[in-house]
């Protein structure tokens, strides 16, 4: 069962990036935040998808956990769970990531001017929200 031992690696590397997070917003910076808040996001997303036999090899899975949902294989408790990190995962994309690493290179505006307290706390609670509800998904598919 090496796919659990998948899921495990995916979800420590969320909690670090969300204690790395918890911390960065704790001492304002906005932007280590925002980045931060993202990784944790694309991996609950991922060892979601990992739960269910895919391959975690995109740095998009919204897009895949709404083929995976579509496909009415999962059940309607953990579809139910998709769907609460769903549009979180659609607001913060790779787009956003980008941004966070290397700022708006077209208007020349660094990383460290795009992003706000607000939305440093918009994307920390997302990913609060994501980390939890991967929690619960991974509880639900172990039983």
């Amino acid at each position: 069962m090496g796919f659990q031992k998948d899921v495990e690696y995916r979800l420590e590397l969320a909690r670090g990036f969300l204690n790395e997070a918890e911390q960065d917003y704790s001492l304002k910076r906005w932007r280590a935040c925002v980045s931060g808040s993202i990784l944790v996001l694309e991996n609950t997303g991922l060892a979601v998808l990992m739960l269910f036999g895919v391959s975690p090899l995109t740095h998009k899975p919204g897009r895949h956990l709404y083929q995976l949902i579509s496909e009415g294989t999962v059940p309607d408790e953990i579809t139910k769970r998709i769907e609460e990190i769903l549009p979180e995962l659609d607001k913060h994309d790779s787009y956003e990531k980008m941004l966070a690493k290397y700022g708006d290179e077209a208007e020349y505006r660094l990383p460290w001017e795009l992003f706000t307290e607000h939305e440093a706390l918009s994307t920390i609670e997302a990913a609060r929200k994501s980390m939890r509800v991967c929690s619960e998904i991974a509880e639900l598919t172990a039983q």
